[in-house]
């Protein structure tokens, strides 16, 4: 007849309890545990483990933020950036404005951490970003830069003069906009607003940036303010030379590399070169389908913090999976 498991001796819990107890609150090494209780040094870490696992033990983490820290984790070392901050995966039941609004305030939370008075912070006008600006409550005194103009039939508060005045205004800090439109007709026009007094005087503050604050669009309807600008013709030419991601009205393939096109002369915006140089860049990329964009970029070496959502990240690792990138030389 078999006995009936019943729950483990008390004196054994007690045991796993105390040790438990010493490794995880009072901060003693295995080695020291094991000359406590006369026993090696191995045994205390297989006891550890089986406190862990029988659940005396539980580890939770109380984050002061909606994060998932594996997928944060995982997607950081596969692209070798120096944070990543992903929403948490209950984000995915909830509608695309509302992941939007707690994207944005992921991205305010930090860029309110990490912002010093010797920043120069630069912003690409997109609705995260914005998000994000709604989001920000305090900031040292520094310069606000507009990244590129205005898109064509925004209402005034979603445009990115208005964020970067809304910035500056928490800041205290100097603001530089660009009063013009995002996309111009052609090359010439583009010249003549680059060198009007204001728009030219935004412009000699892109090399002096050390922060920025930017979106990743696909190149899809609805998923790139840029894409929205150009008419039929112009989104399928730009489709045939392999565009498959947009940072500031800058082009990337699926490899991540630059993309010339006829786009970069009639567009008032901030330089693919200038963009580069930008010691820490934030990238906010969000939803499933600009996954495979925000991993366009990431291979780029554009991006030094990514702020996304599950929704984005689960398939991006996958992506970064099935295409590590080469290791450094």
């Amino acid at each position: 007849m078999s006995r009936k498991k019943g729950p483990p001796p008390l004196t054994e819990t007690l045991l796993l309890a105390t040790m438990a107890r010493r490794f995880y609150l009072q901060g003693a090494s295995k080695l020291e545990i094991a000359d406590e209780f006369g026993m090696s040094r191995f045994k205390v870490a297989r006891m550890l483990d089986a406190a862990r696992d029988s659940g005396l033990v539980r580890i939770e983490f109380d984050l002061p933020a909606p994060i998932d820290v594996d997928l944060s984790d995982d997607i950081r070392r596969a692209y070798r950036l120096d944070r990543v901050l992903v929403l948490e995966r209950a984000s995915e039941k909830e509608p695309r404005e509302i992941v939007r609004k707690q994207v944005g305030a992921l991205a305010a939370r930090l860029l309110e951490e990490i912002a010093t008075i010797d920043d120069v912070i630069g912003l690409s006008w997109a609705r995260s970003v914005n998000a994000m600006t709604e989001a920000i409550r305090t900031l040292p005194r520094c310069p606000i830069v507009q990244l590129c103009g205005v898109q064509a039939g925004m209402d005034m508060r979603g445009r990115s003069v208005e964020t970067v005045s809304r910035v500056t205004s928490v800041s205290g800090g100097d603001s530089y906009p660009i009063f013009g439109p995002l996309v111009l007709p052609d090359r010439r026009t583009t010249e003549i607003l680059r060198h009007q007094p204001g728009i030219a005087e935004t412009f000699a503050q892109f090399g002096k940036l050390t922060k920025a604050v930017v979106s990743i669009g696909s190149w899809e309807a609805g998923e790139s303010t840029v894409y929205d600008a150009l008419d039929e013709a112009e989104r399928a030419a730009i489709a045939a030379r392999g565009a498959t991601a947009e940072v500031a009205a800058r082009l990337f393939d699926a490899d991540g590399n630059s993309l010339g096109t006829g786009l970069a002369h009639h567009v008032l915006a901030i330089s693919h070169e200038e963009l580069m140089a930008v010691p820490e860049v934030i990238a906010i990329g969000y939803s499933r389908p600009k996954a495979e964009a925000v991993d366009a970029v990431l291979r780029s070496g554009l991006v030094s913090t990514l702020v996304t959502d599950a929704a984005a990240a689960v398939p991006l690792l996958e992506l970064a999976r099935a295409r590590p990138l080469p290791e450094p030389s």
